[in-house]
């Protein structure tokens, strides 16, 4: 594949590669995220569905985007109720995946773990009051920085002094580094669903949140090893005791650690028998000078060369023997016919006389 890749100067949207380049999550999931990143602050204030929409997704599609987003800690929901018996959906939407601690205080509008949300704003009252000097100013403030990037931001470094080699290799190992500790709390997040539904399969199977968010490690490895969300479910419920499983936690935790499967690379790969081993040189018995050769079989004596020689010498003595002592002439079958009714007719005892080459014959006596 040839690639012709110009960093545009302005009017970009910058996305994390653990996003980008994330297995687990869908391209309209990827595209709904680096869509509403890039609109201005102002035009964020939608509900997720209404951006969708904006980007043309069909319903399915945007509930597998949605599903992806929340199981990898991109989007975030509670329900809560209202004055009057009302409802309402809140929704905490980040470009950088969050723990419920984290979505958490960012509904509180509390900073969490350096990320701050970036839609509330600090009430009027909080507001540092302005000072006499001209041109009027506040007080100093800290830094509001938010969960999501601005919509038109200017490339920050300078092109005239690019980065050195090292920096760079440090960058790529840090991002390397990201993207395995996304793809293990992928794993993990899978593993947990998987033991969750568990209890559609059967009820003695049954887990509890916490429960299963304990086995998730152990059942997280068989994922890492190759095996896929409904083999693992398969392999956690087939087979069951015949009396019952008295404890499901302590059942799934034995058998997540005595049935774990091998590392694909450890499983010995298929590998063709070995060539046969070569029998040692032996003397030929042929005619002529003495000369060594490896037999194809160890009841072989002699070398091709000669072998044939001999056919050759054998065939040729028995067609010399044959033509200076021809057989007689064997009886025609009328013959044959001719002499067993003549003694038939005699009425006379019969004899077994060989007949050269043919056999035996009746002969009246």
């Amino acid at each position: 594949m040839l690639s012709h890749v110009i960093p545009p100067p302005r009017g970009y949207t910058k996305a994390h590669n653990s996003l980008v380049r994330h297995p687990r999550i869908g391209s309209d999931a990827k595209v709904l995220v680096i869509y509403v990143q890039g609109l201005p602050e102002e035009d964020r204030d939608k509900a997720l569905g209404e951006h969708a929409r904006a980007l043309r997704m069909t319903g399915r599609a945007y509930q597998k985007a949605k599903a992806d987003l929340v199981t990898h800690g991109y989007v975030h929901e509670k329900r809560e109720s209202l004055a009057g018996g009302r409802w309402r959906t809140v929704q905490v939407f980040s470009n950088e995946p969050l723990t419920d601690e984290q979505a958490a205080r960012l509904r509180a509008g509390v900073p969490a773990d350096g990320y701050e949300n970036v839609g509330a704003s600090a009430a009027p009252d909080a507001w540092p009051a302005p000072s006499a000097h001209s041109p009027t100013v506040g007080e100093p403030t800290g830094r509001r920085a938010g969960g999501l990037l601005p919509a038109d931001g200017e490339q920050g470094e300078d092109s005239s002094h690019p980065p050195t080699e090292a920096a760079v290799e440090a960058e790529s190992e840090s991002q390397d580094q990201d993207q395995d500790q996304d793809q293990d709390q992928a794993e993990v997040l899978l593993a947990e669903r998987v033991l969750l539904s568990l209890r559609h399969r059967t009820r003695e199977l049954s887990l509890g949140a916490r429960e299963a968010r304990k086995l998730a490690a152990l059942a997280a490895e068989w994922l890492r090893r190759g095996v896929s969300a409904g083999d693992l479910r398969l392999a956690l419920s087939r087979a069951l005791p015949e009396d019952g499983v008295r404890s499901a936690f302590g059942f799934l935790a034995h058998r997540l650690v005595e049935k774990l499967p091998p590392h694909p690379e450890a499983t010995p790969e298929f590998l063709p028998p070995p060539p046969p081993l070569s029998l040692p040189l032996l003397a030929c018995d042929g005619p002529g000078e003495e000369h060594m050769f490896r037999p194809h079989e160890s009841w072989v004596t002699t070398c091709g060369p000669c072998h044939r020689e001999q056919q050759r010498a054998y065939w040729a003595d028995l067609m010399t023997r044959a033509e200076a002592d021809p057989a007689p002439p064997r009886p025609s079958w009328r013959e044959l016919a001719a002499e067993a009714a003549e003694a038939a007719a005699n009425g006379g005892a019969t004899c077994a006389e060989e007949a050269p080459g043919y056999g035996t014959r009746a002969t009246a006596t």
